[in-house]
Parts: C-alpha cells; structure tokens; sequence
C-alpha cells in the first residue's frame, strides 16, 4: 500500500485546510488522459471507487485504477522553486 512520508502528510494536511473545504477533503492520484502521467488534485471527498490511504491528519486517496501501481511507492513532497512538489519513490 501506499505510504506517506511525514513532509506529505504536512502538505496535504496545509492544502486541504481551508475553512470552505470539508472534514473529508483531501488529495486524490489518478491517471491522466495518457494514461502514463499521474495527475494530484484537491478533492472535497473520495469517488465511491477511490481507496483512501492513512496521512497522518490528511486524507490521501487513490483512484481505483492507480492504486495497484502506486501500492509500493512512498509519497513525499518538497519545496520546488514553482512552490510544492510531489515526488513518488520504491518503498525500501
């Protein structure tokens, strides 16, 4: 499954935050259009399909045909001179 490091968990958590958004907001990865690239957006709550992955106090869910390919991967993220960026890396 999934992991998220403790940097993401941070991130997700500040992005998700904002008083407009619900308890249930959080970070979805699905597969892009091309089906090779993944695509990060702010979700208000999971699709009926998504699986959701532990991020500490922030929710991280996974679209239904991303998550084999993402279950032995960390999430990280870091400061990138175009703000935050998310990086995926094999779990030791």
């Amino acid at each position: 499954m999934l992991t998220v490091s403790e940097n993401a968990q941070a991130v997700v958590k500040g992005l998700t935050d904002a008083e407009e958004l619900p308890d249930t907001a959080g970070i979805r990865l699905a597969l892009g259009p091309d089906q090779g690239r993944l695509e990060v957006s702010v979700v208000p709550q999971p699709q009926p399909t998504d699986v959701s992955v532990e991020a500490g106090e922030g929710h991280v869910y996974l679209a239904e045909d991303a998550a084999p390919m993402l279950e032995d991967q960390t999430l990280d993220a870091a400061q990138t001179e175009e703000g935050v960026g998310f990086t995926l890396t094999p779990q030791a």
